[in-house]
């Protein structure tokens, strides 16, 4: 429980780190077995990559766009999870049930909002965000909060 809180803690308080320095900004994937979405809930956008290995072409595609743009995720509250071990059950992967290679996008209500079965850009990622009721809100309490 305690390194579910420090890893929680560690990705809450990342990117206010690295706001500073944009060329510094990475997003790094964590594995999903160290992850409870529960723990997540009201605080990250899941992006759950499954696949059955790691050695998946359309996992390291996909793990290469996310890396292109890390900052674009970041303002939206987005973690990374991977997936690469159908026989090690993560708590994602009984929850989303994945065949293969599929990226599964959750809000932070941990609600499912996306589902794919090839990879996506991070432009691709951030436009279906930004279409959610709760990131709407965000971005309209954010406008009144900045007197704007």
């Amino acid at each position: 429980m305690k390194s579910a809180i420090a890893l929680i803690l560690t990705l809450c308080l990342a990117p206010a780190a690295l706001a500073d320095d944009p060329a510094a900004t990475v997003l790094e994937p964590v594995p999903a077995t160290e992850v409870t979405l529960a723990d997540l809930l009201w605080l990250k956008r899941p992006i759950v990559v499954f696949a059955d290995s790691p050695n998946d072409p359309a996992f390291q595609t996909q793990l290469r766009y996310l890396a292109e743009d890390p900052g674009e995720l970041l303002k939206r509250d987005v973690v990374i999870l991977t997936d690469t071990d159908p026989a090690t059950l993560s708590e994602a992967r009984r929850k989303l049930r994945p065949r293969g290679f599929s990226i599964v996008l959750l809000d932070k209500d941990g609600d499912v909002k996306l589902r794919k079965p090839l990879p996506w850009s991070v432009r691709e990622i951030v436009r279906a965000i930004d279409k959610f009721p709760l990131r709407r809100q965000e971005i309209l309490d954010q406008r009144r909060g900045s007197g704007g």
